[in-house]
């Protein structure tokens, strides 16, 4: 049987039943992810002929793909966003992003030091790895297309948390990185703080901001001033991700932030201007198709083992990650915020891991030789697994409820 063709029959179907998903998933009140992670399990428990989805194996394959997936899921998210940026207007966004982040890191990383006997670099890398919620799963609670002026603060705040954390959880990436035969002493948190935490971010906040600024120049204040016409095609904005992430990246700044600032910075320029429409039209057409592959893969990887050395102990850090840490340390960040207690509830809950876990991790085991690897891939994917059942099965219906009363 000839596996090439056997792959682009699953691939095309895959991608062809994309199309059919937002309306699906309406109507079942599940998330598509459910769905595709179920089709991956199914298809390599029975079909021999497919590629082995071993991360571990293919290391570079699984962070090339999984990065592709997040870069274009921020330009798509950045692009959605109808609320113009500054700083009172985000401030619950920038909390979730700024101290629910830094906390969610921190006990997660005591927790893997102290429960799981982790090292001290593995147990920062699995907190940088889970600290953040992912842009590219969580559609079923964040805002809808540009222009449709969502009134809810609780989408609005999970989808600019999203966009904004996926690439807060760099330097502490690094951090976990540098530290891999490394003591922990004044020198090496010295220049990680310099070089990691201080440059790479500002570079990627000034990349974004003027790549973005020159983009909606050349879109929507050129235009009007010659005879050209504003671009008819979507495409620009996959060009334009690839272009702010290689350029940022080759400046040895953060890609992931660059991007978003990009889609942010290009959205507000002319924000009610019916071409975002099509920018992030043609932006989630492309993230869905990836999308589409990352959940079959990694429902591959399940029916191949990854989970096989999982234990009560595993377990219940899992559960505690979903249902302890992430709530408490996003309600702590949220509380003294003017929001009902029901809105902060729901936006402490829905923190959604995914795609952007599955990188992070990847990202420092390709950089690193890190210890308990194989423990880190199983606990990681486990929380993925539960974090895609828990929250599918409950983010469409909850938040329906909570709009009919608002």
């Amino acid at each position: 049987m000839n596996s090439y063709i056997i792959i682009l029959v699953i691939l095309g179907a895959a991608a062809l039943g994309m199309a059919w998903m937002p309306a699906i998933t309406r109507k079942l009140k599940i998330s598509y992810a459910v769905l595709y992670v179920i089709l991956g399990f199914i298809l390599y428990t029975f079909v021999e002929a497919l590629p082995e989805p071993n991360p571990t194996k293919e290391l570079n394959i699984t962070l090339r793909l999984t990065e592709l997936v997040v870069i274009v899921s921020l330009m798509g998210t950045g692009l959605k966003i109808d609320e113009r940026f500054s700083f009172r207007d985000w401030a619950i966004p920038l909390r979730l992003g700024s101290i629910t982040m830094l906390l969610s890191i921190g006990i997660t990383a005591i927790l893997g030091y102290f429960w799981l006997g982790f090292s001290i670099p593995s147990s920062i890398l699995l907190g940088a790895s889970l600290a953040p919620t992912d842009p590219v799963l969580a559609s079923d609670v964040q805002v809808g297309p540009p222009l449709e002026k969502s009134r809810s603060r609780v989408r609005f705040a999970l989808t600019a948390e999203g966009g904004l954390n996926d690439s807060m959880a760099f330097p502490f990436t690094w951090l976990a990185i540098v530290l891999v035969g490394f003591s922990v002493n004044s020198d090496t948190i010295t220049t990680w703080f310099i070089k990691d935490l201080g440059f790479r971010m500002v570079v990627g906040l000034i990349s974004g901001w003027l790549i973005g600024k020159a983009l909606a120049y050349l879109l929507f204040h050129l235009p009007k001033n010659t005879t050209l016409d504003t671009p008819e095609d979507g495409f620009v904005a996959l060009s334009a991700t690839l272009l702010v992430y290689g350029v940022t990246e080759l400046l040895h700044g953060y890609g992931f932030l660059a991007v978003f600032v990009c889609a942010v910075t290009l959205r507000n320029f002319e924000l009610g201007h019916k071409y975002h429409k099509k920018l992030h039209a043609f932006s989630d057409q492309i993230e869905r198709i990836l999308v589409a592959i990352v959940l079959i893969l990694f429902g591959g990887s399940i029916a191949y083992g990854i989970l096989s050395i999982l234990n009560l102990q595993l377990v219940l850090f899992g559960l505690a990650s979903i249902f302890i840490v992430r709530p408490l340390c996003a309600y702590f960040s949220v509380m003294r915020t003017p929001i009902p207690g029901k809105e902060k509830a729901m936006i402490s809950f829905f923190g959604i891991k995914g795609v952007g876990s599955l990188f992070y991790l990847a990202f420092a085991l390709n950089e690193a030789p890190f210890e308990n690897i194989a423990e880190l891939w199983c606990i990681v994917s486990f929380i993925v697994l539960c974090s895609i059942v828990i929250h599918g099965f409950s983010a469409a219906k909850t938040m329906a409820k909570v709009e009919e009363q608002d």
